[in-house]
């Protein structure tokens, strides 16, 4: 496991090998993930929820980290050990299950990788799904670290702001969920999609590294700091060194007495 990217047929070969954790989840509907996920899932899979096990109360931002002690507390019940290789997927091109790999990455968890192209590059090669759910057996997780790589709106400065949602989102044109719309002033767009190929699967390493090379001291942000960590995933699959990862994104932002720029220029 090369720590970022597993392809389907990898994942098939050492499927016995791997804790595998579904992380489906929709922003309109919370009860999607779930109900996805007992239709039908990755033999061996257990489901994980963004917002009970990989996010804290809401505020400041929506999907805030938990308290550390918690998070492990989940990864334990999830039947993860420190020992694990893991794999994380989700049905939204890794934009979801990233966010889950690059927690684990914090904690200094290096074992963990994204499937490539989601559990559509699973079910697209012919490989079985199974119904219900998976409980994993209890285990103690002993995190190794704090989470690191974390920035909050004041340590903003002096970094590139990569702001990773879609260009309405970025410009003001549209703002679904948080009471501002517009961006963080400074911060360029690139979309997390442009991560990707036309087959929704990560570009090549060279092509990744084009896109972020002219980017030295960077933070990505989103929404609420969990497509961000697609964009992160990308950076370090192509070569760099881990981003700052701002959690409470445009959420924490527009939240507070600070300004918000709109149109097309960061």
């Amino acid at each position: 496991m090369a720590g970022t990217l597993i392809s389907a047929a990898d994942l098939r070969a050492g499927l016995d090998h791997f804790r595998v954790c579904d992380i489906r989840w929709a922003l309109a509907d919370p009860g999607y993930g779930v109900e996805a996920y007992r239709r039908g899932h990755i033999p061996g899979a257990v489901f994980v929820d963004l917002d009970a096990d990989l996010a804290g109360a809401p505020g400041p931002g929506r999907h805030p980290l938990p308290p550390l002690a918690d998070f492990a507390e989940s990864l334990g019940r999830l039947g993860i050990s420190n020992s694990d290789s893991v794999v994380v997927y989700d049905d939204a091109r890794g934009s979801i299950a990233a966010r889950m790999w690059w927690m684990l990455r914090s904690i200094g968890h290096e074992q963990v990788a994204v499937l490539d192209g989601g559990l559509e590059s699973w079910v697209s090669a012919g490989y079985p799904v199974e119904e219900g759910e998976v409980e994993g057996t209890p285990v103690a997780y002993v995190p190794r670290s704090d989470f690191t790589g974390v920035v909050d709106h004041s340590a903003l400065d002096d970094l590139t702001v990569i702001d990773v949602r879609e260009q309405r989102r970025y410009t003001g044109e549209t703002e679904p969920v948080d009471p501002k719309a517009g961006h963080i002033p400074g911060a360029i767009n690139v979309p997390f999609h442009e991560n990707l190929d036309g087959m929704g699967r990560f570009r090549a390493r060279g092509e990744l590294a084009d896109i972020y090379s002219a980017h030295a001291e960077v933070a990505v942000s989103c929404g609420s700091g969990v497509n961000a960590c697609h964009t992160a995933l990308a950076m370090v699959h192509a070569g760099r060194e881990m981003p700052a990862v701002y959690i409470g994104s445009f959420s924490d932002w527009s939240r507070r007495d600070l300004p918000v720029a709109t149109g097309p220029k960061p």
